[in-house]
Parts: structure tokens; sequence; C-alpha cells
């Protein structure tokens, strides 16, 4: 029996959880593209354009000039932003005065609000298209069910974790679909802006959503968020200590009492920072976070999508000065090991590619391998760097591009091919 068994490399592990957030964030794109491409007929959707928070400035119209369009949808999507940042240092404040119930309550609100009267309008149009037979009374109790159920898996309570990642997948679908409602111009300047604001918010030291990050670090606490959380990856070697599951530990010191404390795997649904501690078999103790004991060991740190090892030294909780302490932070990074990435990245991604596939599905192509190459960027830069990344702009700007080269270049360039017979 081999008793040490093979080590897993840095490829095997990574390359695993890429595609374990790279599923859910394609099946969100397909479901977009597919209702975009079953309900939508007019390709620059002027005609189905809707009025919401990101039209509050400017209304495009076919008769505008191309400068006029831009100003306007460059004024729709500062107004957008700036109401963005309100309301998330808004939640910040709250959160800063632990109004936590407040804010789960909100979120399963609006859970509530996009599968019930969302969903439920989307359900009528493919109804409608498809002449489904349904009375009124069955289709009530089907999507009141469906909408109870999915603010359940989603916020109130503890489900498999596969109905929870469906549900979240789903309402990124009806969001996504709902914003490709909105006029050309305003739509791809707002992709820009929010991926620009992403990035400020995350890596400015005063960013909204750094702060909001750093604020649940230093207290231990939850934050109620729509957050996609992926099974961890746990290589057999490191996955236990003698038959004990190893356990994440939260940074102390920022803000807190600088005491390590031992987290179940899902107490913390927000991207975060943590240390996974273990050690061979016969040769290291664990340690005992369930009762706050540090003992003397040398313990090996595993950070999920970084699998070098740094050798440690713990005496005591009195000896471990938090300033010490290594720290792996980072979109996707979660108590549990597991990869976490927003439920705003699923629709912004959904979105580019539901725009494109009102054009052809050459340009959906092109912008979904754009997509998820940018995602495989962010989460490479993540291991490199060790520290909060964004996960919109890389993507984001390279599928804008990939649109941009595909709509405008190779789309005449097959064009001129296949009618002079000419294959490459």
């Amino acid at each position: 029996m081999d008793r040490n068994p093979r080590r897993r490399s840095i490829l095997e592990t990574l390359g695993e959880e890429i595609v374990r957030i790279v599923t859910p964030v394609s099946i969100c794109m397909i479901l977009v593209v597919i209702l975009v491409s079953l309900l939508n007929t007019d390709s620059s959707s002027n005609g189905l354009s809707i009025t919401s928070m990101a039209t509050l400035a400017y209304s495009e119209t076919n008769s505008d000039s191309i400068w006029d369009k831009f100003k306007g949808a460059l004024l729709n999507s500062l107004v957008f932003v700036a109401m963005v940042t309100v309301v998330t240092f808004l939640l910040v404040l709250l959160f800063y005065f632990r109004c936590t119930k407040f804010l789960k309550y909100y979120m399963g609100f609006s859970a509530f609000l996009v599968l019930g009267f969302l969903g439920g309008e989307i359900a009528l149009f493919l109804i409608q298209d498809f002449s489904f037979p349904v009375d009124c009374i069955t289709f009530c109790v089907v999507l009141f069910n469906f909408t109870v159920v999915g603010v359940l898996a989603v916020f109130m309570s503890k489900m498999a974790i596969f109905v929870t990642q469906a549900y979240l997948v789903v309402i990124g679908m009806l969001v996504a679909y709902w914003f490709t409602l909105l006029p050309e111009w305003t739509t791809w300047v707002l992709l820009v802006a929010m991926a620009l604001y992403d990035l400020a918010a995350v890596l400015l030291p005063g960013g909204p959503l750094r702060l909001l990050v750093e604020l649940a670090i230093s207290r231990d606490e939850e934050i109620p968020a729509l957050v996609y959380e992926a099974r961890p990856v746990i290589s057999s070697n490191s996955g236990s200590i003698g038959g004990v599951a190893q356990r994440r530990l939260w940074r102390g010191g920022r803000g807190g009492s600088g005491e390590n404390q031992g987290l179940n795997s899902n107490q913390i649904p927000t991207p975060g920072a943590y240390l996974s501690v273990g050690s061979s078999e016969n040769e290291r103790n664990t340690i005992d976070t369930e009762q706050g004991r540090f003992p003397s060991v040398d313990s090996e740190l595993v950070a999920p999508l970084i699998q070098h090892q740094i050798s440690v030294r713990l005496n005591s909780p009195e000896d471990v000065a938090p300033s010490e302490n290594l720290v792996l932070e980072g979109i996707g990074l979660a108590s549990s090991g597991a990869i976490k990435l927003g439920l705003g990245d699923f629709i912004f991604y959904s979105v580019l590619v539901g725009r494109a596939a009102m054009y052809d599905f050459m340009t959906v192509y092109a912008c979904y391998l754009a997509i998820i190459a940018g995602l495989g960027i962010t989460l490479l830069l993540l291991a490199l760097y060790e520290k909060v990344l964004p996960a919109l702009p890389v993507s984001v700007l390279l599928g804008v591009l990939f649109y941009l080269l595909t709509r405008l270049l190779l789309e005449n360039f097959v064009v001129q091919c296949s009618v002079n017979l000419l294959m490459f």
C-alpha cells in the first residue's frame, strides 16, 4: 500500500478550480444567448428597450447621430455607476453598524423580485411564443413555489449546494437578459464603465467593495450577498490530517482582536482571506481551532490556486503577531477553500455575449472565448499577486475588443473567403 501518495501539481489543481468556476459562467452565458435568440428578433433591440436606472439620463433613438448616442450612453453610464457606488457605500455603512439581518432580508426580497417578476415575465414570453397550454392558476402556483424555494436556497436555509448554485445561475441569467434590452450604445458603454468601476472599487484603498471585504475579515462575519461558490479542490494528501479534516483560518488583527478563529465551510459566503493548515500524518499536529489551542507545530500552508508550500512554526496564540500571519486574499477565496465569484460578474459576462448574439453567432464565439480567457488570466493573477482582484476588467475589456475586431474585420475576411471559394 502506498503511504506516500503522489502530490498533485499546480497545473492539476489550478485546472480543476478554473473548470469549476468556468462551467457555471458558461451555462449562464449560453442560457442568455438562447433567450436572446428566441425572444429578440430586432438586432438593435431599440424597439424592445426598457426604461430603467441605466436610461434615466438619455433615451436612445434610431434618428440620433453616432456622436449623440455616444454622449448619451456615456451620461447614462455615469449616472448608473454613481448610483451603484452610492448604494454600495450604503451597504458598507449598514454592515458597519451590524444591520446584517436587514441586509439579508433585503437581498432575499431582491431575489424574490427577480425570480418572481422578471422570471415570470420571461416565462410568459416563452409561453406565448411557443403556444404552451397552461392555465393562470397553475402558472401562478408553479411560479410562486419556484420563487420561494429559490429565496430559501440562496439565503434563508441550508440546501444542497447544487440547488443553490442552480438558482444563482438562474438569477444571473434573468437579470442579464433584461440588461440586453437596453439600447445598444448604452449597453456597450455601460459594460466598459462597470469594468472600470469594479477595478476602482476593489483595488483602491477607499473602494467600497474593498472596505466591505476588509470589514468582514476583521469581524469574521458573514456578508449577505449573491455570490456563487464552487466546491473546493482538496488533494488526497492534504485534505485531512490523521482522519481530521483541515480547517481554514481567517486572518486576525485587521480591526479585530488579533486572534485566529476557526471557521466552518458555510460561515463566510463572500471572498475572503484564509489559511489552510496541514501536515503529514504522524509528523505534525493540527490546530485545535474549536477550543482555540495552538500547539507547537511545523505546519504547511496550502492555498488553493497556489500549491507552493511555506513552513512556519506556531507556538501559541500570544506568540503569533497579527502582522506575521500569511494571508491569501482575492476574488473567489473562502474559508472552505471554494472559489467564489460575485453574481454581478455572471450578469455582465452574459450581457456581453447576449448583445453579441443580437448580431451573429461568430461574434458570440469570439466574445465567449475572450471572456473565458480573461477569467483565466484573472485567476492566474490572483495566484501570482495573492491580493484582492476584480473579475470584470480583463474579461469585459477583452470581450469588447474581440467583438469589435470580429464585427469589423473578421466577418469581412470570412465573407470574402467564402465568396471567392477560398479555404483557410
